[in-house]
């Protein structure tokens, strides 16, 4: 078997393993639309009044992405290398032709499917229940697509470190959260580097969803080039991919 059958294998079983888990597809695709009805429809924005939510509704798109391209991939891929390390799995899979990097390519393949349908959920409750100003024609399109797969890669990656160096799912979980969080926020994602002091602005170039919300929003809002927040972007995707793939253990 080649190695795209391989990938395309193992693919198809972890698609059909997420559908199975009807809890986990409601979650994933229902807590996007929660955000948005909460934090943009009820709550709202208040352009030019200061606070938290100070800017136009399109500002905020690339936040609402980020909670999905942030939590998901880490959860996801980070439970299952936990789960597999804890019924032996990997030694399993130690026996056959599918290598590790493969197996993690699969993951991703899948990971930047669920995520892009939940992203076209988001980008299209957003433009019917505000009255957000949009770039979305299709070459924006494609580009934040490139943005979204590069960073789902890279947070597949580090859920796959994650998952091989914790001590259980439960810690998985806990240690994704706790680097999660503190992302999402300080990433200019929802929080405007206005809002926070100035000698800590340039730690937010540290973060690699920083380069992620950048991008989408000068695609979609604010205008600008990308090229740089997408070269970054894709060089921390590479690393973080790689970086995952050899985290994966060969035995258990």
């Amino acid at each position: 078997m080649s190695g795209p059958a391989r990938i395309r294998s193992e693919a198809v079983a972890a698609w059909h393993a997420f559908v199975r888990r009807r809890t986990a597809v409601f979650f994933t695709f229902f807590f996007p639309v929660i955000l948005i009805l909460i934090f943009a429809v009820l709550v709202g924005t208040n352009p030019g009044g200061g606070g938290l939510f100070a800017e136009p509704p399109g500002y905020y798109l690339p936040g609402y992405l980020a909670v999905v391209v942030l939590f998901t991939p880490l959860s996801r891929v980070g439970s299952t290398v936990a789960r597999h390390r804890e019924g032996n799995r990997f030694e399993k899979l130690a026996t056959t032709p599918l290598s590790r990097a493969e197996w993690l390519l699969a993951h991703t393949l899948v990971n930047v499917l669920i995520i892009g349908i939940a992203a076209l959920l988001i980008l299209g409750l957003l433009t019917l229940a505000t009255d957000a100003a949009l770039a979305l024609g299709p070459a924006n399109l494609a580009v934040v697509a490139a943005f979204t797969a590069l960073a789902v890669a890279l947070f597949c990656g580090l859920g796959a470190i994650l998952g091989s160096t914790a001590d259980s799912q439960d810690g998985v979980i806990a240690a994704s959260n706790g680097i999660a969080l503190p992302l999402l926020f300080l990433s200019e994602t929802f929080v405007t580097p206005a809002l926070l002091p100035a000698w800590f602005r340039p730690a937010m170039n540290v973060s690699p969803l920083t380069y992620f919300a950048r991008g989408v929003r000068q695609l979609t809002f604010s205008g600008g080039p990308v090229a740089g927040e997408l070269a970054v972007l894709a060089a921390l995707a590479v690393a973080f991919f790689a970086a995952g793939a050899y985290a994966i253990p060969e035995t258990d």
